[in-house]
């Protein structure tokens, strides 16, 4: 489910493969098909300057068609990976708790490193990409290691790695 190190590869677990073929399979079929017939029935209403209808059907054709192109480069790049290795180093498709440096136990957070585009199908977990600031700068770590990054704001931040563990759904 997370993207790899790899310029532009996305590793997937298969559950997370086949939701998104699914998704672009419904898209592709029967969505697609509904959008069009809405365009030609607000087609034949007449006069199209002043037909909300149908600028509406052809601004949802347009986003359905980007989603559409967004799926098929996602499958394409896709490598459909298994569950990463449970030896305590940070890499993509591990569940990963940190805390910044001089926080409390209790205050450390748990994220998957993954593909952004999954986070709606996990419930509770955080997702962060492995090109985002804090991902790109864990990835290797291992449980115990103290790692910086700069942050958006400009800051440069220190986490501990707490836990490094594989996802598995």
């Amino acid at each position: 489910m997370t993207q790899s190190t790899e310029q532009g590869t996305i590793w997937l677990t298969q559950e997370a493969y086949d939701k998104l073929q699914a998704e672009l399979a419904n898209l592709k079929g029967p969505v697609r098909q509904e959008v069009i017939a809405r365009i030609s029935a607000a087609r034949d209403e007449g006069d199209l300057k002043e037909n909300g209808g149908y600028h509406a059907a052809r601004d949802e054709q347009g986003k359905v068609e980007g989603r559409i192109r967004q799926l098929e480069d996602m499958l394409l790049r896709a490598k459909v990976g298994e569950t990463p290795e449970d030896d305590g180093t940070v890499s993509p498709g591990m569940k990963v708790t940190y805390k910044f440096v001089g926080d409390d136990d209790d205050e450390a957070e748990t994220f998957l490193l993954g593909a952004r585009e999954i986070e709606d199908s996990i419930e509770g977990l955080k997702v962060y990409s492995p090109q985002s600031p804090l991902g790109s700068a864990i990835i290797g770590a291992k449980v115990g290691d103290t790692v910086s990054y700069d942050a958006p704001n400009g800051k440069t931040l220190e986490v501990v790695v707490v836990a490094a563990v594989p996802f598995t759904g």
